[in-house]
């Protein structure tokens, strides 16, 4: 297929080859992927500056969306990719053959470093979704700073620099610039352009940006940094979100209550930190669903509202194909149970991918954080069904994407089955106003345990 470049992704293919550090912060469907392989094809066979690259992705992106992106176009066909996946054995093998590109998972990048940082052979690094390295703490960042020195050119893709504020964007700006820009550690891009937020004593958990701080970060970031909406540049499909009530029983909502109740008041009176507060909401979305984990991991029946809400949703298609996001794996299970009519599949691999956009799959099940970054699924269908709501903003959109997106021929329709009076209306109500962040997610759950209290005394 021949490539013809809207305006924007020919600046993007120039940006990349002028600039050895960009980041290309551009939205979901703006094709990120064709623009950094038009961009390494010319620097590798036109220019002659770069001889072997190193892409980093999401496991299931580099197994597929690399590959397949340069198959497609007539002028990447030159482009030998290899993918370093699977066992070891598999990845040492993959690493010794003879390409232009390797891509590797994110998850063994620790791997690839402890085995190649003394024989360091790759002048060219692509992360695919840097926000994935936005905390300086994880033992991926790390290895990968060790030998980011060790590449002239470095290119950082991302829709979502800073889904959770702007101190996730030290560590990925650090990958791009070995911080030139923000600063060589964390500590001082934090006393720069942030001051304390919530803590205790000496023990600070959120900081809280200074007047200005986002502009003059940006200010900052400018000359390397492209950033771009698709809203802007593209004629994206329509899109209809339709919130769908779940009215449980009387009975069941006192069994909801019961059950939310006794998690809410299990951390009251404690120190409410992101990491209990997530694992409360956490059991109060499964139990928003129908079924709920107990302490030693047997599973208890609440509801099942949402399925019959969704069969009418399956009903109401006539054959055409859906996509299901759950969250936990006992809704997976009673989704495989209660729909085995349909077949349903969920995605594990490239032929997963291509029975999907080929229409062969009427009910796909999706786990969001297991593909919720670039895959390219818009050819299989246009109805999405959110079974259980997601507090991350970020999965949340990245999800929706997989159809939402340039090349999606219909338009998108986005039900969300919304259990009336559970947190799940606290979940839509944050990412409506896209205020999906820990201290967002604190304050609810505070605003919950109130008024259990206050109903106490009356």
């Amino acid at each position: 297929m021949k490539f013809v470049p809207h305006e924007y992704q020919r600046f993007a293919i120039e940006k990349i080859i002028e600039l050895p550090e960009t980041g290309l912060l551009m939205d979901m469907g703006l094709g990120k992927t064709v623009i950094t392989l038009t961009a390494i094809n010319c620097l590798m066979y036109d220019m002659f500056e770069v001889s072997k690259v190193l892409v980093i992705a999401p496991k299931r992106v580099a197994e597929d969306t690399w590959t397949t992106e340069a198959g497609k176009w007539d002028h990447l066909q030159q482009l030998q990719i290899s993918r370093v996946l699977g066992g070891q054995k598999e990845r040492t093998a993959a690493l010794a053959a003879e390409a232009d590109i390797y891509v590797i998972n994110r998850e063994n990048v620790v791997w690839l470093v402890e085995k190649c940082r003394r024989s360091w052979s790759f002048d060219m690094i692509v992360v695919d979704e840097l926000s994935s390295f936005k905390s300086n703490q994880a033992k991926r960042f790390k290895a990968l700073k060790q030998v980011r020195p060790l590449a002239s050119r470095f290119v950082g893709l991302t829709g979502t620099p800073a889904p959770n504020g702007l101190l996730d964007l030290w560590p990925q700006m650090y990958l791009i610039d070995r911080g030139e820009r923000l600063g060589k550690n964390i500590t001082g891009y934090r006393n720069r352009y942030f001051y304390p937020g919530k803590s205790n004593g000496y023990v600070v958990y959120s900081y809280e940006p200074k007047p200005g701080a986002e502009e003059a970060i940006q200010k900052k970031i400018s000359d390397i940094c492209i950033s771009m909406k698709a809203d802007d540049y593209l004629q994206m499909p329509e899109l209809i979100v339709n919130d769908i009530p779940v009215y449980l029983s009387m009975r069941e909502m006192e069994r909801y209550q019961e059950l939310e109740q006794e998690k809410l008041m299990d951390v009251d009176g404690e120190q409410i930190t992101a990491l209990n507060a997530a694992s409360v909401y956490n059991k109060l979305l499964q139990m928003a669903n129908g079924s709920v984990y107990t302490d030693d991991g047997n599973v208890v029946d609440i509801h099942s509202q949402k399925l019959e809400a969704l069969a009418e949703i399956l009903d109401t298609a006539n054959g055409q194909p859906v996509l299901v996001f759950y969250n936990f794996r006992h809704d997976y299970e009673r989704l495989m149970s209660a729909f085995k009519n349909y077949k349903p599949r969920t995605l594990k691999g490239q032929k997963d991918i291509q029975d999907w956009n080929t229409g062969r799959i009427p009910l796909l099940l999706a786990q969001p954080a297991s593909m919720g970054h670039g895959l390219n699924l818009q050819a299989g269908g246009h109805i999405i069904v959110w079974y259980g709501l997601n507090w991350s903003l970020e999965l949340y959109q990245q999800a929706n994407a997989r159809l939402y997106r340039q090349g999606q021929k219909q338009g998108v329709i986005i039900h969300r089955l919304v259990a009336n009076g559970t947190v799940d209306e606290d979940v839509i109500k944050r990412l409506e106003s896209k205020d999906a962040t820990q201290d967002s997610l604190l304050d609810a759950l505070k605003a919950r345990i109130r008024r259990y209290k206050d109903d106490s005394k009356l």
